[in-house]
């Protein structure tokens, strides 16, 4: 496969980020430390980001973005935006998990992997893994749930296994009642930093090799948790109890 120049974003919520990756090398990575919406900061952000490397958005073949969980402001800009260029100049999208990006930063060697963020409400937006050779295969459907339900959802999933738990957020987990200490005294949740665009365009560049991509018509957004409104006229959401 020749050499790809990868855009990766991250809008999910207010600790966002953009890379930029030549394959699976990182050239340049900017945080979103503002308190800007992003549809003011991601423009600025990425013309910074593409100068800084003597590049033009044209130049770009591939776009990888976080699909969500998130914000519904958050995750609607970066995927408009990467929709947009889809069109304007003919490449294609990684649309990744940001729960599977968090995964894969697990530094353990479980059986299981199980990450969260947190989602207000006393919830986390979250999901389980099974380590499979290099890859990770996600068991059930991501959720939005509260911590402690999600805790004992795993632990049932895993059985005696036990379970690396990651997360940007580890005291929505290690704050409860029920905490992985108290399942396995080796199980503890890992800390990752929110800076997840350069992991996001990593399994982007993975996605175009397995030739799982899509395009700006098939892009669809995995928030997770409804809208307010449809909460409000269509009941809780799944596994929220």
């Amino acid at each position: 496969m020749h050499i790809v120049l990868i855009l990766a974003l991250d809008t999910c919520d207010a600790r966002g980020s953009l890379a930029l990756l030549r394959d699976e090398v990182v050239l340049e990575v900017e945080p979103h430390n503002t308190a800007e919406d992003y549809s003011a900061w991601l423009l600025p952000a990425v013309t910074r980001v593409l100068t800084s490397e003597s590049l033009a958005l044209r130049e770009i073949e591939l776009f990888a973005v976080a699909a969500g969980p998130g914000s519904f402001t958050g995750v609607r800009v970066g995927l408009a935006t990467v929709k947009a260029w889809s069109e304007v100049y003919g490449r294609p999208i990684a649309a990744v998990s940001r729960l599977e990006a968090l995964a894969s930063e697990s530094i353990g060697s479980s059986p299981y992997v199980a990450a969260f963020i947190d989602a207000r409400r006393n919830q986390v937006f979250a999901a389980l893994y099974r380590r499979q050779a290099a890859a990770l295969q996600r068991i059930d459907e991501e959720m939005v749930i509260v911590p402690d339900k999600f805790l004992e959802w795993c632990a049932a999933q895993a059985g005696s296994d036990t379970i690396d738990w990651v997360s940007t957020d580890p005291a929505c987990l290690t704050q409860t009642p029920q905490s992985p200490a108290h399942r396995a005294p080796t199980e503890t949740v890992q800390e990752v930093s929110a800076l997840l665009a350069p992991r996001i365009g990593r399994i982007g560049y993975r996605f175009a090799r397995q030739n799982h991509l899509t395009n700006a018509l098939s892009l669809d957004a995995n928030y997770v948790r409804r809208s307010d409104a449809e909460l409000f006229w269509k009941g809780p959401a799944h596994h929220a109890a």
